[in-house]
C-alpha cells in the first residue's frame, strides 16, 4: 500500500510536468538519492525525485470500521491502521541545470497546491485499496532540515516535504462472523 500511494503521487506529478513542458521522457522518478553503499542512485540525475522519508501512525483518526460506530458490523476483523507518509520531492539537477531544479520544483508545488487531494473521482486509476490521499506541505526549521539531509546521506537538494494523510492498512482477515441482533436500537 505504501508503494501504491507514493507511486501514485509520483506518477500524477510526472504526467502533469510532461504535459506542462511538452516532454517525451519522464522527469519524475520514485528513487532514493543515494544507494545503501553511498553511490548515487542510477537514473536519478536531472530528475525530480519522489521518496519516502518517514511513516507515522495517525493517532487522531476517529474512523470506525463497519459502519456507524460499528453497530452494523457483520464480521469482526482487525481494525485498520491509519498512517501518515512523509514524502519528499527534491530536484536532483547538478551544475548548470540548477535552474531546472527550481523550475520543476516550483511547478510541483503549484500542482499539489491546485490538487492536494487524490481520490477515485479525481484519479480513477488510483489503487482500489486507497480511499483518498491528502497532501499538506510540512515545514522544517533549518536544524531539522540539516538533520534530515544528514540521515538521507546526500547533500542538500532544493526540496519540499509533504505529509500525506489518510493512508490506511486493512489486514482483510475476517476473525469471526457476527449474527445481527434483531430489534437492537443504538
Amino acid at each position: 500500500m505504501i508503494h501504491a500511494a507514493v507511486s501514485h503521487i509520483a506518477n500524477q506529478l510526472n504526467q502533469f510536468l510532461k504535459r506542462s513542458f511538452d516532454l517525451n521522457e519522464d522527469v519524475v522518478v520514485m528513487s532514493n538519492i543515494v544507494e545503501q553503499d553511498g553511490t548515487l542512485a542510477p537514473n536519478a540525475n536531472n530528475k525530480l525525485l519522489v521518496f519516502l522519508v518517514n511513516i507515522e501512525r495517525d493517532a487522531t483518526s476517529s474512523r470506525y470500521p463497519g459502519g456507524s460506530r460499528g453497530y452494523e458490523l457483520s464480521a469482526s476483523s482487525y481494525p485498520p491502521v491509519f498512517l501518515n507518509l512523509y514524502v519528499m520531492v527534491a530536484g536532483n539537477f547538478g551544475g548548470g541545470n540548477y535552474p531546472e531544479a527550481l523550475k520543476f520544483l516550483s511547478n510541483a508545488v503549484s500542482f499539489f497546491q491546485r490538487q492536494p487531494v487524490f481520490d477515485h473521482q479525481t484519479t480513477p486509476d488510483m489503487d482500489k485499496r486507497i480511499d483518498k490521499l491528502v497532501l499538506e506541505i510540512e515545514s522544517l526549521n533549518i536544524q531539522d532540515l540539516s538533520s534530515m539531509w544528514g540521515i538521507l546521506g546526500g547533500k542538500y537538494l532544493p526540496s519540499v516535504l509533504y505529509k500525506v494523510r489518510m493512508v490506511s492498512f486493512e489486514a482483510g482477515d475476517i476473525l469471526s462472523q457476527l449474527s445481527p441482533i434483531k430489534g437492537f436500537l443504538a
